[in-house]
Order: structure tokens, then sequence, then C-alpha cells
């Protein structure tokens, strides 16, 4: 019966057909492949813009499968129970999935795969989601890398294994089990009005994807390490939203950037280098997983961090209303794109951590519920790194200063003008966006006056240099 049932695979972060490796093998054997994606126990936990734009992304998928004559089942429920149950209805004796590195999803797979196998059903994990495996890359006496730069060196010039072909065809099963709807799961619900703003910026799917990528080689890389720090211009490849949700793998990124590289294209080895980035915050997620939640650095634990996220200063934050221009037109940008620039996270982070003084999980959390490129990984390592207490770190004593900053960036003031309305005679439409995704709660209006400042900039540099030094650190 194993050579002629069907072989279930469970989509999760992967929602391509190039370079998949358990769509692949499942293809190869010739028996029926029933692809099947599961709301579950880890899909319930993912905040407001990132399930949104998840569901936007599966029904995507659902639709390029279509295209080879297959289907996206759609079922909902604990991971292992859902199996189980799809077992029982095709007579499949195989499941196929490829891996995921945060601690929530190995947990379920753990789970899943356990269980399975006391089944007596094959299940088999496959690596896609990486360049590399976390737990391949060790420094010389064995351990795992703390800084970014040997670990670069250590990778970049290690072999990538080539992407595998985009899946053609898929055999189908003599007949199609039920399939709930995308609809029944109501995966925006939580965006409220603010999907109609935020969906006129998103681009989902792989050839979109893919479109992008050529796009950014061919007319963006020579100029990425001059234009990646600059907010106003797409100076970047705006990868990240489909990295996230697996509408491209890594690999054809990286060969991608390669080609570019032996072209001569200048610009090419910076943005392999981000890709590296990336593979380095999996890297300290597999081998530290408390960066995702707590201080990887734990003498920090005592730093009098405020913890309270619904003070007036981190309510102004939240809502772009510091009085602070880069730091607000970022979390305008944020609010009505689900998107913010790089150099503008680092700027936000930063006044968060240390002009306010708040701890970074406040912002961590802000970010998780807002940004449809979330990431765990990227993000647990980009808040301790502007807080200081993370690996890599910058150092604490460096503190942002967010209108030099924004004097070096965004010179004329094109990026905030296009975020914030207040002041502007005649505000461009991105900017009066954000008073369309805002919750009317909150009473905000383009006319009202811009804000003074809740903190000044030189007040919380010197009050965060004090903590620092009460601290002895």
């Amino acid at each position: 019966m194993s050579g002629t049932s069907p072989i279930l695979v469970w989509i999760r972060r992967d929602l391509r057909l190039a370079d998949h490796a358990a769509l692949t093998a499942a293809g190869a054997s010739g028996r029926p492949v029933v692809a099947v994606f599961i709301h579950d126990e880890v899909v319930e936990t993912l905040g407001a813009a990132p399930k949104w734009r998840l569901g936007l992304g599966v029904a995507e998928f659902a639709r390029q499968l279509e295209t080879i004559g297959a289907r996206l089942l759609l079922r909902r429920g604990r991971a292992l129970k859902v199996l189980r149950g799809l077992l029982a209805e095709t007579g499949a004796r195989a499941v196929y999935w490829q891996r995921a590195y945060d601690p929530a999803s190995q947990a379920r797979d753990t789970e899943v795969k356990a269980g399975l196998k006391s089944d007596g059903v094959d299940a088999q994990s496959f690596a896609g989601q990486m360049l590399f495996e976390p737990w391949t890359a060790q420094t010389k006496s064995g351990g795992y890398y703390k800084v970014f730069t040997p670990f670069w060196r250590a990778l970049k010039d290690r072999g990538v294994s080539a992407p595998v072909a985009t899946v053609k065809a898929l055999p189908a099963p003599a007949s199609w089990p039920r399939s709930e709807t995308l609809d029944d799961w109501q995966m925006g619900a939580a965006m409220h009005r603010g999907a109609a703003v935020t969906g006129q910026f998103v681009r989902v799917g792989e050839p979109a994807t893919l479109d992008r990528l050529a796009d950014f080689i061919e007319t963006r890389v020579t100029q990425y390490a001059e234009t990646r720090d600059v907010p106003a211009v797409a100076g970047t490849s705006r990868l990240s939203e489909h990295l996230a949700w697996g509408e491209i793998s890594p690999r054809v990124a990286w060969f991608a950037g390669q080609r570019a590289l032996h072209e001569g294209k200048a610009g090419a080895d910076v943005f392999l280098k981000q890709l590296i980035w990336r593979e380095f915050a999996y890297h300290l997620l597999h081998h530290t997983p408390h960066i995702a939640s707590e201080n990887w650095r734990h003498d920090w634990d005592a730093f009098p961090w405020n913890k309270d996220p619904e003070t007036p200063e981190v309510r102004a934050w939240k809502q772009g209303r510091t009085g602070i221009e880069f730091v607000d037109a970022a979390m305008r940008e944020l609010y009505v794109t689900g998107y913010m620039h790089n150099r503008a996270r680092m700027i936000v982070a930063s006044y968060l951590t240390k002009h306010l003084l708040c701890h970074w999980r406040i912002g961590l959390a802000w970010f998780e519920e807002h940004l449809i490129d979330w990431d765990v990984a990227n993000n647990a390592m980009g808040w301790q790194w502007a807080a200081g207490s993370g690996p890599d770190a910058a150092p604490f004593f460096r503190i942002f200063n967010p209108d030099t900053q924004l004097d070096r960036f965004d010179p004329d003031r094109t990026y905030v003008r296009r975020w914030i309305a207040e002041g502007q005679s005649a505000p461009p439409a991105t900017a009066l966006q954000y008073f369309q995704a805002i919750p009317r709660a909150w009473r905000l209006s383009p006319d009202d006056p811009y804000p003074a400042p809740v903190v000044a900039l030189k007040a919380g540099r010197a009050r965060a240099l004090a903590a620092y030094q009460s601290r002895g650190f």
C-alpha cells in the first residue's frame, strides 16, 4: 500500500514551487501528493499583520498550485491531530515538510514527528528555510559564533547547494479531501480597517517575488551599498517580506547575488552579506533560544528599563507622535505599509530603549504585531542589538541621535514629508493614509499640531548614560 498511497506535504512558511525540497521529493516518488496548510497552534499566536499577510500568501500559493493541476487543502487545529485525521482520510502513510528553526515551531515539529513515527508513518523533514543548517557553523574551538564578522568570514565562501528545480506537476489523488476556506479563518480580522490601507503596499506570491528580485539585481544592486540606508529611495531588495513567508528560498536569492558579483556589479557583496545576517540571526536563535524573550546578556536583567507598555511616552512612540521626526515618520510608515526601512528600525529601537529607557520587549511585541515581514530571529536580534543587551550589539553608550541621522540620510526631508501630514498644506496620500489606518479611538487628525518632543534628545541621552553608569556598565 505504501507504494501507491498518497504523500501529505505539510506546507508552512514555504509558499513557493521553486527550491521546495519536500514538494520535489514527494513529486519524484510518483505517488499522489496532497499538500495541506494547517492553521495550527503556531499560526494561532501570530500578530495581526503577520497573520493577515500569511493568509494572503496562502491564498496566492493555492492559486499557484492550481496552475499545475494540484490543490492546497486547508485545515484548522492542532497540527498532529489534523495530520492524523488526514492520514486516515486519504490512506497516506507519509508526511513530508520543510524544517523551521524557531523554538515554537521546533516544539510543534518534534511532537508531530514523534507522534507520526509512533504510528508507523514515514515522517520526513527537509532543509529549505536557510542557506545552512544553523548548527553546522562552528568556531575553531567547536562552539557557536557570537560575533557577526567572523561568522561572515566563515560562511561567505562556503559552498551553497544549488536550488532544486521548480515543481512543474504533482500526481493527484483519486479524490480530494474536503478543505476549509480562508474566509472561515478570518486571518485578517485583527487588522480591522487597516487591511484596506496596507493591502495597497504588499506584493504577494512567488511570481511577484521573483520579479522583484530580478528588478533589484538589474537596476539597483549596483548602488545598494550607497542607497540601502536612505529611507526615501527604493534602494533595498525588499525581499524580507518574501523570505519571511518562504515565497522565495534564500538559495535563489544567494545565487542571484553571486551572479551579480561575478558580473562585477558593485553592491552585490553587500547584498550577500545581508543574507548572511539572516543566517546569523537563526544561528543565535538555535544556540541561545532565550534571545527571543530574555536579555541575551543576563547582566542586563537588573537594568531599570520601563516595562509598562501603556505609559504616555510609549503611547506616543507607538502612534508616531514623539515629536522626533525620524522616529514618527518610521512608525507611521510601519502602520501604513506593514514595513519599516532598516535604518529607521535602528533609529526607533534606539530611541525607545535609550532615550525613553523602555524595555526592548515592548518594541519587539509592537513589531511582532505590525510587521508583514515579521521574523522571530531577525526581530529579536535587531531589538537586542539596538538595546545593547544582545550579541554583537551596538555599544550600550552609542545612542543614535535621530536628528543627525535624519540630516545624514534624509537631508531634504523627503521621507519625513512622505509620512508626517501635520504642518503640510497639501500632505501626500501616504501621510494621510496613516489616519485612515489607525484606530478611530486614537482620535488623531492631520489637522492636529505636530507635537513637541516627549523627551528632548539631549536630556534623553544624558538620562540613559546616567542609568548605564549607575549600573556599572
